[in-house]
């Protein structure tokens, strides 16, 4: 059985292919993911709580501008972890636009570091 694929790997695995080969920035890249991935899954977490304890909630926002400056892959562990934001149609597909967007604007940084070699 093969396991199953986790689109919130790519930066990672974009990251450590780029570090092993010896890019700095782009260990700096995935680093910059993983902070904003942290950041955008502990949002995430805090709103679920918020949600069940009637409490102020993370605005939606919020959460689309993380996930447009790298927090996606947290963002996305979140939806399917802590079960959250992830039946509302109009907010999944703005956040499908953000992943699209950062991982347009990721691969134009990528081509451009590796011009600089």
């Amino acid at each position: 059985m093969l396991p199953s694929f986790d689109p919130a790997l790519v930066p990672y695995a974009l990251g450590a292919a780029f570090t092993f080969a010896g890019s700095k920035p782009a260990a700096v890249v995935a680093a910059g993911y993983l902070a904003a991935s942290s950041a955008a899954f502990a949002a995430y977490a805090w709103d679920k709580h918020a949600a069940r304890n009637g409490r102020e909630r993370v605005a939606e926002r919020t959460l689309h501008l993380l996930a447009l400056i790298g927090g996606w892959p947290g963002a996305l562990l979140a939806q399917r972890t802590l079960r959250h934001k992830s039946r509302k149609q109009p907010f999944r597909a703005l956040c499908l636009a953000t992943i699209l967007v950062n991982s347009l604007l990721l691969a134009g940084l990528l081509l451009f570091l590796a011009r600089l070699k």
